[in-house]
């Protein structure tokens, strides 16, 4: 299986499907928003997921959300369609902006059981996610926490 993390455009995505499927290799596609919770190129998630399935007749395994903390995109999700394409979340522990993580000399590492808490919340709206995990600023406290948490919430 291919994973491709953290594709800022839906075209982007689409050439990674098309490639993988030529393989015959299932392929995760995952992406990054803002703090607006759209794509950097101003796409909503849901746009981005959908153009994907559109273009490649739906030949991803699934999506993912990673570098993004929940909170820049959280609300956005509910029972629809293309939200039940989502299957995995690789958060931020920080909820800085991509720019201003770029800047830091010391990356933010948020609050570990916050983090967590949001993973629980987004798992009862998406009960069908099945991949957690971390990105910027989260290490093995954030995991652990995540993992109590969404043990718990299941």
């Amino acid at each position: 299986m291919v994973t491709a993390l953290t594709f800022i455009q839906s075209e982007e995505a689409i050439g990674a499907v098309r490639a993988a499927e030529s393989l015959g290799l299932p392929i995760v596609v995952s992406f990054t928003v803002e703090t607006d919770g759209r794509l950097p190129t101003g796409q909503s998630l849901g746009e981005a997921i959908v153009s994907v399935d559109e273009a490649t007749s739906a030949a991803a395994a699934y999506f993912m959300v990673n570098c993004a903390h929940p909170d820049h995109f959280g609300d956005d999700l509910a029972d629809t369609h293309w939200a039940r394409r989502i299957r995995g979340l690789r958060c931020n522990a920080s909820r800085m902006s991509h720019a201003e993580l770029d800047e830091c000399e010391v990356l933010d590492d948020g609050d570990p059981a916050e983090l967590a808490a949001s993973y629980a919340a987004l798992t009862a709206t998406l009960p069908w996610l099945n991949v957690f995990g971390g990105c910027c600023g989260s290490d093995l406290r954030h995991v652990t926490d995540i993992a109590r948490s969404v043990a718990a919430a299941v």
